[in-house]
């Protein structure tokens, strides 16, 4: 099996945005307004919408999977030949949840959580 990448997280109750780098006191021209990303945040919903959906073709490929290999189920040569196609659809499903979710996490992790309000910063859907 295949270890799901680390999900987007979403903003986080109390959660703040970046504090300036720069000591001292800020001056008006180094006062910046930050805002959560949309755009990080339609990563964190598209997560969490296709994430339920992996898991219910994944469970129910292996109850089909299980049934298969059970001999109280199907008890004839053919059904071996079945059972490799089925551990043959396992494994691509298993190699397409991970693309998936492996494309959702990286471009989470290249998106900003927060940017400076009316911004030019990189964004995942442009």
């Amino acid at each position: 099996m295949f270890v799901d990448p680390p999900a987007p997280q979403p903003l986080q109750p109390g959660e703040t945005p970046p504090v300036s780098g720069s000591p001292g006191l800020p001056t008006p021209d180094m006062a910046v307004s930050w805002e959560f990303n949309p755009d990080y945040q339609r990563l964190v919903m598209m997560w969490r919408q296709v994430l339920p959906e992996l898991d219910a073709l994944t469970s129910s490929l292996e109850k089909a999977y299980q049934m298969a290999r059970s001999k109280d189920v199907w008890d004839a040569p053919v059904s071996g030949r079945y059972v490799e196609e089925m551990a043959e659809w396992r494994t691509r499903l298993g190699l397409y949840r991970q693309a998936i979710l492996t494309s959702i996490s990286d471009q989470a992790a290249d998106t900003p959580r927060w940017i400076p309000v009316n911004a030019g910063a990189p964004h995942a859907f442009s």
